[in-house]
């Protein structure tokens, strides 16, 4: 008999709170976030305290929880997310079941959001924004003071590209497409080109790239950023994802939902490390050398930038994809040379594998990009996923991202000090 498997007739019976949280494998108070789930009932017992618990519909619930946990009972008493967009597998993942890697190789960013959000390969696929969306996303941003980072930048055009289209609280699939295939055109409109000349016009990885920097793009760098885009476009439940899906769940339109995931991403362990290891490989190129550079951010106690990923535990497979595109590239060189150095220095303290945040700052130290704009390109490509969990989220029961506290203040009631 399995450890959280009942005796022989204990199915007849209610449950304390106790007895349901060990068939369920979950701390007591996790018992209660199932009922303000509503994926458990539980009734008052009679001139008692306390509540009890059918235990017919607890196993059926511990049965389900094993099955969306891979056989465990529970995992850490939390509840996992059922999705359908990817799956990570020690040193691979998959969208939607196609290795993430080669789809990100084949088809350019746009078809692989398309595959992301419908499962569909529509050749050719464009992203345009109308003029009303652009216009006023641009006029926020050129309102920022000068030195607002990029994702400030980003976050104000979702708001103003929300605030012109009056149909945003539509939730219906069709609209929320509709929605996403102009709002992240808009967002990269919105952020100013590095020459005063250009025009928009092809891809977005090509419109993308005028934002970046103010060098001429061959075709192999295109490709460069936009397999990244690609690459980047959703990562399981990413800390930022998890945003969305909360904001999603609380029925907030996408724009909202997007603005919550943007809101994340900022954090030096998030969207932002890239621009930590651009700066890192910029001081190995200056020096010559990673030994010194790699001892100096031991000596402060930090972790190095672009390295480990708690989910691969050999090189990250977005980063191996990234590189070996950059590798085809002779502007590329010096960056990935450092690169290799951190990796093989660091080496000697802890083996750490580089992870994409690595490969990223070689592509933007390589060609004329600041520190931030791997940042840029994170968010851009992340935005796409974004919006694929928010639909998947509107299909799910309102509020059911609302875990419960687990209070350990004063005990109430307490006097007025």
């Amino acid at each position: 008999m399995r450890d959280h498997e009942p005796a022989p007739g204990h199915l007849d019976r209610r449950l304390s709170t106790k007895e349901a949280a060990e068939l369920l494998g979950v701390k007591p108070e996790t018992v209660y976030a199932y009922v303000s789930r509503g994926q458990l009932s539980s009734r008052r017992t009679p001139g008692g305290r306390g509540s009890t618990f059918d235990a017919k519909e607890v196993e059926a619930l511990a049965r389900r929880n094993r099955r969306e946990n891979g056989g465990s009972p529970g995992t850490s008493g939390e509840l996992s997310v059922r999705t359908r967009l990817t799956f990570i597998d020690k040193d691979r993942y998959y969208y939607r079941g196609v290795d993430a890697t080669e789809l990100a190789a084949r088809h350019p960013y746009e078809e692989v959001a398309e595959w992301l959000w419908t499962g569909r390969l529509p050749a050719g696929a464009v992203f345009t924004a109308p003029v009303a969306s652009v216009g006023a996303a641009r006029r926020a941003v050129d309102a920022l003071p000068e030195h607002s980072g990029p994702t400030d930048r980003l976050r104000v055009a979702a708001v103003a590209a929300a605030v012109a289209d009056p149909l945003r609280f539509d939730l219906s699939e069709e609209a929320v497409l509709g929605t996403a295939r102009i709002l992240i055109p808009t967002l990269v409109a919105a952020l100013p080109p590095a020459r005063p000349t250009h025009r928009d016009e092809g891809s977005l990885a090509r419109r993308l790239w005028a934002r970046l920097t103010g060098r001429a793009a061959d075709e192999a760098k295109l490709r460069a950023l936009d397999t990244a885009l690609g690459l980047l476009v959703d990562h399981d439940l990413a800390a930022s994802t998890l945003a969305v899906r909360v904001a999603a769940s609380a029925r907030a339109h996408p724009y909202a939902a997007v603005s919550a995931g943007l809101g994340v991403i900022e954090g030096p362990l998030h969207g932002a490390a890239s621009g930590l290891a651009h700066r890192l490989l910029e001081e190995v190129l200056d020096l010559g050398d990673a030994g010194p550079v790699i001892a100096q951010e031991l000596r402060a106690g930090r972790r190095i930038p672009g390295l480990g990923h708690r989910l691969y535990p050999g090189e990250d497979p977005r980063a191996r994809a990234l590189f070996a595109l950059l590798e085809e590239i002779p502007e590329a060189e010096p960056a990935l040379a450092a690169a290799r150095d951190i990796v093989t220095t660091t080496a000697r303290h802890t083996p750490l594998h580089a992870n994409v945040d690595l490969a990223l700052g070689v592509l933007t130290a390589s060609f004329g990009m600041e520190p931030a704009a791997g940042e840029t390109i994170f968010a851009v490509a992340r935005t796409a996923g974004w919006i694929a969990h928010a639909l998947e989220e509107y299909g799910e029961r309102p509020l059911r991202m609302r875990p419960s506290g687990h209070y350990v203040g004063p005990k109430p009631p307490q006097h007025l000090p």
